[in-house]
């Protein structure tokens, strides 16, 4: 596949069943709709599903945490405090809130190989367990 050539379909079909050197495996499903995006489920991780989208400029690969709702009642500015904090120390993931969910994500250039996409979706797939129980204490 070429670097320049990258589509859902195609990473679709590379990741489809490849297993890490961590015995991780991967399944992928493109999800048409308005903006295509690509499902990611990481073996024994299946309830944290990891989103991808391709455009012009980016390949932007996203993790869903918790929602606002879901925040311990005034507990919101220790829980945004925590995350702050954790940006940095945490490769190659950042958090964001889209709406009233919580958010971490990872981006690569397009032209990105799929050794560079696999070891994005591997780590973002660490960093959402990881921050899901660095932030667990302001959860309800």
């Amino acid at each position: 596949m070429s670097k320049n050539n990258m589509t859902l379909p195609d990473l679709a079909t590379a990741l489809n069943g490849l297993e890490t050197e961590e015995g991780m495996s991967f399944n992928a499903e493109v999800i048409n709709g308005e903006v295509p995006t690509l499902q990611v489920t990481v073996s024994d991780r299946e309830e944290f599903p990891i989103y991808i989208t391709i455009d012009d400029s980016q390949i932007l690969a996203v993790s869903y945490l918790w929602k606002e709702s879901e925040i311990k009642p005034g507990s919101r500015e220790e829980l945004l405090e925590a995350l702050l904090t954790l940006n940095i120390p945490m490769p190659l993931s950042s958090f964001s809130k889209l709406g009233g969910q919580y958010v971490i994500f990872g981006a690569l250039s397009c032209h990105s190989d799929i050794e560079d996409i696999i070891h994005e979706v591997d780590t973002l797939s660490d960093n959402t367990l990881e921050a899901l129980e660095s932030i667990s204490e302001f959860l309800q």
